[in-house]
């Protein structure tokens, strides 16, 4: 009977501590679904933030995208209203300066045409002393032009009268004369010269030959033409040899 009891006592203890450990893990699953709808609820919170968020991103993505077109259409136009700008400045400068140019040449015709009506002449009249005028600056320029050859023929008289009274006497060439050898011809002792009437050379002038500074020879024209001259290497100066290209500068230079 005793152990009858004690295995009653035991199933009721064990179904006391069963309900007992139901109730516990009962307690447990509620509470872990209470955890389970607080996450659930959450993360749906958290998404529909989420949604809310990335829409307004997105919105602010497009604002953002269309302001810098805009900024890029204004930066443009600024570009453009900057170089018509400039154009237009440089345009109104001109006219500027032109109308300027034309306002001087309006006053320098006003002037031109008071002084033609202070003379008290016609414009035929005018024309006809222009023209007199012209051909008096002609006929001047050509008698010039027959001073200069007639004085350069007494300067070769001269020269030549010179020379046949005293053959010693040197002949002055201008100073600032400089020329170069054209052609040499060591077999008949002659070179030609680059410079000539129309230089100022004038027959019997002497001429130093050089090459980089160093004196080659001593020659004395004989023959001048316009542009050339004819010289023959001097005795006892032939220091060295002639070549196309020397320099030569006057003997006797005039002071």
């Amino acid at each position: 009977m005793l152990v009858r009891i004690s295995l009653i006592v035991a199933i009721l203890a064990g179904l006391a501590v069963g309900v007992l450990n139901f109730l516990k893990v009962k307690e447990k699953i509620t509470t872990l679904q209470s955890d389970l709808q607080r996450e659930s609820d959450a993360h749906k919170k958290f998404e529909n933030e989420f949604h809310v968020t990335k829409s307004a991103l997105d919105k602010t993505n497009a604002v953002l995208k269309q302001t810098i077109a805009n900024l890029e259409a204004t930066t443009a136009d600024k570009e453009k209203a900057q170089a018509d700008l400039a154009a237009k400045t440089k345009e109104a400068d001109k006219l500027t300066a032109d109308l300027a140019k034309t306002r001087q040449d309006r006053d320098s015709a006003q002037q031109e045409l008071a002084a033609y009506k202070a003379t008290g002449l016609s414009p035929e009249q005018i024309t006809g002393i222009n023209k007199q005028f012209k051909t008096l600056q002609d006929n001047l320029a050509g008698m010039q032009d027959e001073n200069k050859v007639l004085a350069q023929k007494i300067k070769k008289l001269e020269n030549e009268l010179a020379q046949y009274r005293d053959p010693d006497k040197p002949v002055f060439l201008p100073a600032a004369l400089r020329g170069k050898v054209l052609v040499t011809d060591p077999k008949w002792n002659f070179v030609i010269l680059n410079v000539g009437e129309n230089q100022g050379v004038l027959e019997f002038g002497q001429f130093l030959v050089n090459r980089n500074g160093k004196l080659v020879a001593k020659v004395v024209v004989r023959t001048v033409q316009k542009e050339r001259s004819i010289a023959n290497v001097m005795p006892g100066w032939a220091l060295g040899e002639i070549l196309e290209g020397d320099q030569i500068i006057p003997a006797h230079p005039a002071s």
